[in-house]
């Protein structure tokens, strides 16, 4: 077999055997298959696509060029979920200390962001001492001990999807449905996931921009995880307007650890209810007619302040600093601070995600290149959300930043970021489809 022919058998709209597929990822991760072949090949794909059957191999192939978790010895079922990136998504935050307090162990493995106010980890490094390098001994006896973990990514899982995904940023292959899918669930199954709940975020500030698009990709999803012999639900939810108030990395911290004391926004609080329900329902067994309980249940753990002694459990288990949980003021904080107002009276009609996110990263809350540092203080609050009124001198973004010229470079950001109206438009809905199948 050899590379060229499987690149020649995609280029002219072929589909590949199981073979195939399996040879050329476990080439490429083992460095036989170079960078041009790889990058030709995926051109390829993306050109000509590839069948539901091909789509599963690659997320196979790329999900056992590396370690394969299986923590059955520690838990009985290992319920996951996945977002699809986002602008104040600060949701495992708040999820998996709900999924836990019901009963249901949850060990999660997440990434860095690259874009928008860093990811997961990046939040959870604003506490001080938080451990996110667990050894696989360490990860396991946390999950079985406490019934909660939540760690970067080991190097080592699914090592041909970093290769892959830092090729297809720079040759303009990354929209390319099989390829995303395959790039999520091939790390979801790596990690030992026996049921996934996909969170597909949708609008301005998601890289799927309509519901079409979404609803494609979601489907596939679902789909590979069937195939494969995971239960799977994804959930698509709005990114026209950042999720929550705050974005960027400490402010998130803050409004999630508000959320856990059964504050905060009221759509932040919806959506992670939502998926905490459907991560639930499927642990229990994907009854029918059974999630708006386990929303109920999970709402109860809010509301009786489980939840959030289960997330101070686990910072306390990974070294963190619970006192700055306790206290919030002890997270790290800008050295200045600066609100902008509304111009006029009206109704806010439009609050553009992509904008307040792109503020986010010129003020440092997130990367725009992999190696950048991360500043954890920074960021944005949002005052105001589609559908609220709106007087003119109200106010609608607050800024925290340490740099003069990172903030107003952020203030330009926002500048149009709002769109009035004169008429009450409606609020935009937390979620639009699930899909199930």
């Amino acid at each position: 077999m050899r590379a060229v022919d499987i690149i020649a058998r995609k280029r002219d709209g072929m589909e590949l055997a199981s073979e195939e597929i399996s040879f050329f990822i476990r080439g490429y991760t083992e460095g036989i298959v170079t960078d041009y072949q790889a990058a030709a090949w995926l051109m390829a794909v993306y050109l000509k696509g590839m069948s539901e059957r091909e789509t599963v191999d690659l997320t196979l192939a790329m999900a056992h060029s590396g370690d394969v978790l299986d923590l059955s010895d520690a838990l009985p079922m290992v319920v996951d979920k996945h977002s699809s990136g986002g602008v104040g998504d600060k949701t495992s935050l708040i999820v998996l200390p709900l999924v836990a307090a019901c009963g249901v162990p949850v060990a999660k493995m997440s990434g860095r962001g690259l874009g928008f106010s860093g990811g997961t980890i990046d939040k959870l490094e604003s506490i001080s001492g938080y451990r996110v390098q667990l050894s696989e001994d360490e990860f396991r006896q946390q999950a079985r001990k406490i019934g909660i973990v939540l760690t970067s990514q080991s190097a080592n899982l699914a090592p041909a999807d970093g290769k892959l995904y830092a090729l297809r940023d720079v040759t303009a292959t990354v929209p390319s449905l099989p390829l995303i899918a395959s790039s999520i669930m091939s790390k979801k199954i790596a990690a030992g996931a026996h049921a996934i709940v996909l969170d597909v975020k949708v609008g301005l500030g998601a890289f799927m921009q309509t519901i079409d698009e979404a609803k494609a990709l979601a489907r596939m999803m679902v789909g590979i995880g069937n195939r494969v012999g995971r239960r799977t639900v994804a959930l698509l939810s709005d990114m026209n307007q950042p999720l929550g108030n705050a974005v960027g990395n400490a402010l998130e911290v803050i409004e999630a650890v508000e959320l856990l004391h059964n504050r905060g926004p009221q759509d932040l609080r919806e959506h992670c209810l939502a998926v905490a329900g459907y991560m639930l329902w499927l642990a229990r067994g994907a009854k029918e007619g059974a999630v708006e309980g386990y929303v109920k249940e999970a709402a109860e753990k809010l509301r009786n302040g489980a939840a959030y002694d289960k997330f101070c459990t686990m910072i306390k288990a990974q070294g963190g600093d619970v006192r700055m949980i306790n206290d919030t003021s002890l997270l790290p904080k800008a050295q200045m601070v600066e609100t902008l107002t509304a111009s006029r009276n009206g109704y806010v009609r439009q609050l553009n995600a992509l904008h307040v996110g792109m503020a986010s990263v010129e003020l440092g809350a997130g990367r725009s290149r992999k190696d950048d540092a991360i500043d954890h203080a920074v960021g944005v609050i949002v005052h105001k959300k589609v559908g609220d009124t709106i007087m003119e001198g109200e106010p609608t973004f607050t800024l925290h930043a340490n740099n003069r010229g990172r903030l107003e470079a952020a203030k330009r950001h926002l500048q149009n970021t709002i769109v009035y109206s004169d008429q009450a438009p409606l609020p935009l809905p937390v979620f639009y489809d699930v899909i199930l199948e």
